[in-house]
């Protein structure tokens, strides 16, 4: 029997049935592997409550893209979980942080390789683990410790998500994932942390098992939804390996 397609005609379907209060995850670095169309159409949709997690609430970059800051500013969000929550250089404020100094964003501060092995955690069914990350700084404080071979480390759980929103190079119907150089990032942990994992792909898409199992950077077992990427113009965002092309 052949496996069924994961194509989804469009970004708008592919969040359609996303509800109030979700925990979504965003792929990322900046802009490599993020995934600006599904944003978007996030923003359209307008499910509220949401709790969001990624490396930073974004803002910072130029032009800006749809990122988490504009989710925040939307009045979509009540949590944000990242490893920057504000920018990185005083002369460059980002748009997130009113929101949370006035009180109408919760924040969660988390290390970010602590974050990553978090997600990890989750996708491998690991509910806790000791890191020696922010021992000794606020982050620790009335949190629970443990002396393992002299050293002091820090109790985490993991994070399991609703969602993930991923951007890959190339995909197949099935949902094998490869991505070019920065954008694997974040994106395969989140995969698998996730319930429900949609992906918006720079390339056509393949049939299911065009690319070789050696090349595969995440299983299609983890993948849910694929999107293709419109190339220019059509495309919100379309890539910019599809821009040279």
């Amino acid at each position: 029997m052949a496996a069924k397609s994961k194509v989804v005609g469009s970004f708008r379907e592919a969040v359609a049935d996303i509800p109030d209060g979700s925990t979504i995850a965003f792929g990322g670095f900046a802009m490599p592997g993020a995934p600006f169309n599904l944003i978007q159409a996030l923003l359209d949709h307008g499910a509220k409550r949401l709790t969001l997690v990624g490396n930073s609430t974004g803002g910072a970059q130029r032009p800006r893209m749809p990122d988490i800051g504009m989710l925040v500013e939307n009045g979509q969000v009540a949590k944000v979980i990242c490893a920057f929550t504000a920018a990185t250089r005083p002369t460059d404020p980002i748009p997130f942080t009113k929101y949370y100094e006035s009180g109408e964003v919760d924040a969660e501060l988390v290390p970010q390789g602590t974050l990553a092995e978090r997600m990890r955690a989750a996708g491998a069914g690991i509910p806790a683990f000791y890191t020696p990350t922010a021992v000794g700084t606020e982050l620790a404080e009335g949190r629970e410790t443990r002396v393992i071979n002299g050293r002091e480390y820090l109790l985490e759980y993991a994070l399991p998500l609703d969602y993930a929103f991923i951007r890959a190079a190339r995909a197949d119907t099935f949902g094998n994932l490869q991505f070019h150089r920065a954008q694997r990032n974040f994106n395969p942990l989140m995969a698998t942390a996730a319930k429900c994992t949609i992906v918006e792909v720079d390339e056509p898409i393949l049939p299911a098992g065009a690319i070789d199992p050696d090349a595969v950077h995440t299983s299609g077992l983890f993948v849910h939804r694929i999107v293709r990427v419109p190339p220019a113009p059509e495309g919100l965002w379309p890539s910019k390996r599809q821009e040279r092309r």
